[in-house]
């Protein structure tokens, strides 16, 4: 396995490898991921890539953070007021851990947005599964505690009545602020959970892959407990047998790149 340093240069050479990167440039603000350890059978059943194994263990992690000033990565204030209604808001990603022609990167079971303009930009133009839901997040890692709810309401037609099935998510926890943020340790499982720079995507059958970049991760543990996770084991019942092993929380990352959606070879 690379060091970290290594693999976000090679991560950065890649992106810039191809012409026109980076397509736009944002800020994480305040990012925490919670990661759980899976079924490896049943998580690739849902995965249409193979999946990334750590000695035979199979990850899914939620990322909740919010995005801020996502602008073209040219143009400057020209090209960026397009952007506005878009630009800012939260994200809750839910992704696993995949590798394609021995490019490891990961892959997004669902981001949820409460954007609805980005919920209905994010498939049709770069093939993301984004869903908008309603999200709250109070990340104060000043004070040392974060806690999160997420709320998705669908409307679902039984016996020819519809009728709103509420599904949520929400976390309370605290940051072990006290030790500092620092990278993740060389070869660690935080390092090979979150120094991850390519996402594969696939939508309705098109399968494509867009790289990122960011410096390391300046990151520390979380102590975080789920107080309701239905909008997880509704959607994928392989949650409600999941352990949750860990969490690392970021104050952020400055000037993100992000680019161009490409085809898989």
């Amino acid at each position: 396995m690379l060091s970290h340093c290594k693999s976000n240069e090679l991560a950065k050479r890649r992106l810039l490898s191809l012409p026109l990167e980076p397509l736009f440039i944002a800020d994480w603000d305040r990012v925490l991921m919670i990661h759980y350890e899976v079924d490896a059978g049943r998580l690739q059943a849902e995965v249409p890539f193979e999946l990334d194994l750590m000695r035979g263990r199979a990850f899914v992690s939620l990322v909740c953070f919010t995005m801020r000033g996502m602008r073209p990565g040219f143009g400057g204030d020209l090209t960026a007021w397009p952007l506005k209604l878009i630009s800012t808001h939260e994200f809750l990603n839910v992704r696993t851990y995949v590798k394609h022609r021995q490019e490891s990167g990961i892959y997004f079971l669902v981001e949820w947005v409460p954007n609805r303009v980005s919920a209905i930009l994010g498939p049709a133009v770069f093939g993301l599964p984004y869903r908008f839901g309603r999200i709250t997040y109070n990340h104060f890692w000043e004070n040392g505690t974060v806690t999160c709810h997420i709320r998705v309401d669908l409307k679902e037609e039984r016996q020819t009545q519809s009728r709103a099935e509420r599904r949520a998510l929400s976390y309370a926890g605290t940051i072990e602020e006290r030790a500092g943020f620092k990278n993740c340790e060389d070869a660690s499982l935080d390092e090979w959970l979150m120094e991850r720079y390519t996402a594969f995507t696939c939508h309705r059958g098109r399968r494509r892959f867009f790289r990122v970049w960011h410096e390391p991760w300046m990151q520390t543990r979380a102590s975080i407990s789920m107080k309701e996770q239905t909008l997880l084991e509704r959607n994928w019942p392989l949650f409600r047998d999941s352990r949750l092993i860990s969490a690392n929380f970021s104050p952020g990352a400055r000037n993100v790149w992000m680019g161009w959606p490409h085809r898989t070879r």
